[in-house]
């Protein structure tokens, strides 16, 4: 049911706040056709028509349904009907927007608006109600997107790297970050290097980063360094074939070091350019480096 020429289908859900309705607009500008609030009983409904090929220039190739907790006693029924489909073989992507509860709490008040399981309790109590009735619901997303510090713009990016056209089957996001600023929240495989000779105790080299030839020679000419490269890119083909065949669409590998400035940027650079010669969309980004991004590969 993956095939190209059956129309491809994406579940948005996740916590009120959270940026469903910009997720919805950034898919409607991607070609999909969008449904705001479908109650789940009416999902396997679809499957009907999601069975039918599409033909060139007719029906719908592209359809995202938005559902959440708006839908009251209707939304409960949103496991069964996943299970349904399933059941049915028909391959979907689910999208779970979420974020941290103050950052919730401040867009409501900043909105005005009534959190849609509001009573007459507070608004952090209803969105820890909200958080409980969708854990089962989260555990099953393809992709959890945390939007606390994430501006539309950047939403948007995120979206299309995940749903706009691509000639390729998976897009890889390689980044590089340092311990002591926190582990990206959306990484898929997390990777600490700080087991590697760092550059940051040699004085001639502690100014320079990753991108600098100095530090990536010192870097990459490790024995240890070597022999890391070989097994991790390894295990890398081994796994994304397996992702892709599971339905990935996206993969996010975050190369850890203590800071995010030397062997993190050199690891994330050179695997950027290992991988991209085996057929895949790569994007390398380095969120804590100092010095801007001039890649040497």
């Amino acid at each position: 049911m993956a095939a190209a020429n059956y129309p491809r289908l994406v579940i948005v859900s996740g916590l009120s706040g959270a940026g469903k309705t910009q997720a919805a607009r950034c898919l409607e500008d991607l070609g999909f056709f969008c449904v705001d609030n479908l109650p789940p009983s009416l999902i396997p409904g679809l499957v009907d028509l999601l069975r039918q090929p599409v033909k060139e220039g007719q029906g719908i190739d592209k359809l995202a349904l938005v559902m959440d907790i708006r839908g009251g006693q209707f939304f409960a029924g949103l496991n069964d009907a996943l299970n349904y489909l399933d059941k049915q073989g028909l391959f979907y992507e689910m999208l779970f927007l979420e974020a941290a509860d103050e950052v919730l709490v401040r867009r409501y008040k900043e909105s005005r608006r009534r959190h849609p399981l509001s009573g007459s309790g507070r608004i952090i109590e209803s969105i820890m109600e909200e958080r409980r009735r969708l854990a089962e619901l989260r555990g099953r997303a393809s992709k959890i997107i945390d939007t606390s510090e994430l501006t539309p713009r950047q939403l948007n990016e995120q979206i299309t790297e995940l749903f706009g056209e691509s000639r390729r089957q998976l897009v890889i996001n390689i980044i590089s970050f340092g311990y002591k600023f926190g582990i990206p929240l959306d990484a898929d495989l997390v990777i600490d290097v700080r087991f590697l000779p760092n550059p940051y105790y040699i004085a001639s080299l502690r100014a320079f980063t990753g991108h600098d030839r100095c530090v990536a020679d010192f870097v990459l000419n490790s024995p240890e360094t070597q022999e890391f490269i070989e097994k991790f890119t390894s295990l890398l083909r081994f796994l994304i074939p397996r992702y892709i065949k599971e339905g990935k669409s996206h993969l996010v590998i975050a190369i850890g070091c203590t800071g995010g400035q030397h062997r993190s940027v050199t690891l994330a650079n050179k695997l950027g350019e290992l991988l991209r010669g085996d057929e895949y969309d790569i994007i390398v980004k380095h969120r804590d480096v100092i010095q801007p991004s001039t890649s040497l590969y």
